[in-house]
């Protein structure tokens, strides 16, 4: 757990080395974004199926994004991140959020090339991950500053999270004594989606996450307990959030049990190829 005020934008920092379960995974849309400093070989991202894909050699920044992305991973990857909470990248980036929805950036165009590669060297002559997150964790430190506005956003993130995404966002916006367009501006701003798109997110994803791929699943129930108006309105978000089906989404995570039993990222990346 990072330490204060770190805590309150960031869930966790990690290291990652080794071969992938599969050399392309889909990670589908969740209330997260990330950041990824490489130290191996470039890796890949296609953001949507409407894009093509683009490689990154010294890392990324990606902001809560609204629809499945492709990782292409080389077979020795090596890196460190940082899962932030939906508004924590904000204090660290020199632009508003809304521009990078759904438009991953290089770690280069965020903090600048010869930062970039004083932290990647300082990484890769550190003795062991710990250390490593460490230097990460102090580099955020020196980095972070104070995002006018940003009080509004978590606090209001918080209210929606709590509720797995089910509350109004016009009760949202009454709380807090705003328009909902105002509420609207701050979410694009510091977030790069709107309250309703991150609570959709959060609904889909503790949906998602209650599902049970080794059983048999009822998805009229698992629609109707996650508040959807039906199941025909479910299977639309899920094609939405993953381009699956929801019996194709258990085939795939069938798979990954299958071949992968117990592995440390079975439940939300899913098998590309």
């Amino acid at each position: 757990m990072p330490r204060p005020p770190l805590d309150g934008l960031i869930d966790d920092l990690y290291y990652l080395e080794g071969a992938p379960p599969y050399a392309r995974l889909t990670l589908p849309p969740s209330p997260s974004a990330l950041l990824i400093v490489n130290l191996g070989p470039p890796f890949r991202i296609r953001a949507g199926t409407d894009v093509g894909t683009a490689e990154y050699a010294d890392g990324c920044v990606i902001t809560t994004p609204t629809r499945a992305w492709e990782f292409g991973y080389p077979p020795g990857t090596r890196s460190v991140g940082v899962h932030f909470k939906p508004w924590g990248p904000a204090p660290f980036l020199p632009m508003p959020a809304a521009e990078l929805c759904d438009r991953p950036v290089t770690l280069e165009q965020v903090w600048g090339r010869s930062a970039i590669a004083g932290l990647r060297d300082r990484l890769a002559t550190a003795d062991e991950p710990r250390e490593m997150l460490t230097l990460l964790e102090e580099e955020l430190m020196r980095r972070l500053r104070e995002a006018d506005g940003l009080g509004l956003v978590r606090h209001m993130s918080g209210l929606i999270a709590a509720t797995g995404g089910t509350v109004a966002i016009g009760d949202l916006s009454a709380a807090a004594g705003v328009s909902t367009t105002h509420l609207a501006q701050r979410f694009k701003e510091f977030i790069g989606v709107t309250p309703k798109r991150l609570a959709r997110t959060y609904r889909f994803t503790a949906t998602v996450f209650a599902i049970d791929p080794t059983g048999p699943v009822d998805w009229g129930d698992l629609a109707g307990g996650a508040g959807y108006f039906d199941q025909a309105h479910f299977g639309h978000e899920f094609r939405a959030f993953t381009g699956l089906t929801p019996t194709r989404y258990l085939e795939v995570r069938r798979r990954f049990l299958r071949e992968h039993p117990g592995h440390a990222l079975d439940g939300w990346p899913l098998p590309a190829d």
